[in-house]
Order: structure tokens, then sequence, then C-alpha cells
């Protein structure tokens, strides 16, 4: 039986309708005075601190932990704002979804296992009413690596719980095959969900345990059984 669930953000849970990108594009510019830098970035399954550091590379920018803080001060203000202006939404069967595992005999702790940095997980999912199921988790200020993140989730899930988790007890639900490599990393149960870029067969290609066009196709009582 599953006792924690991971969730990744972007493409499985919300989709921001490019409030999130844009965000970076702002942020990059008005503090570094380099305009349309995002331009050629990849967002899909990466870290906002290996974003920012593939940046800072690309454009000669020194990777100091005061130009992060600069960057990131920025980001999470035209986050906050942009937001309000785009026209995201939850993906299809999210909040269904999260209230079938709520309603398990024995629900398990959800957490998250994302890219992004704690405060803007916090702000995205807020504003879609998201931010209060979830425990425990790891972000993309933790570790700039997926995989490294994906082990960080697993012992703070194992702090919260207070006991040792088996491989088979931990679900990690993503949108890219990034996010299916992150949780075979831990050994973990997989759930990919073509709610994000990728397709149903490439994400069928990395042989998670199930994959689903969204989260209506499948029940909580499936994948924690």
């Amino acid at each position: 039986m599953v006792k924690l669930v991971l969730f990744d953000i972007d493409g499985t849970l919300i989709q921001t309708g490019g409030a999130g990108v844009t965000a970076f594009g702002r942020a990059f510019a008005m503090e570094f005075q380099i305009p349309n830098g995002t331009a050629h970035l990849s967002f899909a399954g990466r870290t906002d601190t290996g974003l920012v550091r593939e940046l800072f590379a690309q454009h000669g920018i020194a990777a100091t932990p005061e130009n992060f803080r600069r960057f990131f001060d920025c980001y999470v203000f035209w986050l906050d704002h942009l937001l309000k202006l785009h026209h995201g939404r939850t993906c299809p069967g999210a909040l269904g979804f999260l209230g079938e595992l709520a309603a398990l005999p024995v629900p398990p702790r959800l957490g998250l296992l994302t890219g992004n940095i704690r405060l803007g997980a916090e702000i995205k999912l807020r504003h879609y009413g998201l931010w209060e199921p979830f425990e425990t988790g790891a972000f993309g200020d933790d570790h700039h690596n997926r995989n490294d993140l994906a082990r960080i989730a697993r012992q703070r899930g194992h702090r919260h719980l207070r006991e040792e988790l088996r491989d088979d007890e931990i679900l990690v639900i993503g949108d890219t095959p990034l996010d299916i490599e992150c949780g075979r990393a831990i050994n973990a149960r997989v759930l990919a969900v073509a709610t994000g870029g990728a397709p149903l067969a490439e994400l069928a290609a990395h042989r998670p345990d199930w994959v689903v066009s969204d989260l209506t196709a499948i029940s909580a009582a499936t994948v924690c059984a």
C-alpha cells in the first residue's frame, strides 16, 4: 500500500498559461538587462536552479549566491503578478484525484517533488487553491538535479512519517520523461500523465508503472493498492 505520494506541479497539477516562463524572462531582463534571454531554454522537467545556472553560463554571468538571490527575488514578484493575468487552470482530474486520495481508507501523505523553488511552488499552488494538502517534499532550491531531489523527498517523507518506506510504498506522479526518471532513481512506483508537454506515446516509451491521458483516466485506489 502506498504511504507517500509525490506530485510534480507544472503540467501535472496545474498549467499556468505561461506565467512561470514569462516570469523567468522578465526577471532575467530586469535584473541582468538581457532581453529574450530565455528564448532557447527548455523548461520541461527541469529545476529552477538548474535553469538559472544554465542562463548564467550562456550569458557569462557569475553563478554566485548573490546573483541567484537577485534573480529569484525578482522572479517570485513577477510570478505572483503574472498568475493573475494569465489564463491558467488546474490539470484535468487533478482536484478529483486529490479528493480520492484523501478519501482512501488509509490516506497516503502527500508531498511535492518539483523543480520549482519552494516559494515559487507555494505561490503557484496557492493561486489555484492547491497548496494546503501537501505536507512534505523537495524543491528546486534544495538541489539543481531532479534525481537528487527525489532522494531528498524520500528522506523527508521518511522523517515525516517516522518510519522507513519501502520502494513500493512511494508513488511519483509527473508529466515528463524526467519525472519518470527521478521516480526510478528512488525505485518508486511511477504514474505518468500526458497533461504537460510530453505525448502519451513518449511517456509510455519510458516504461512508467501507469501512463494515462489525464488523472480522470485512473483511480487513486488503483495506484495506491
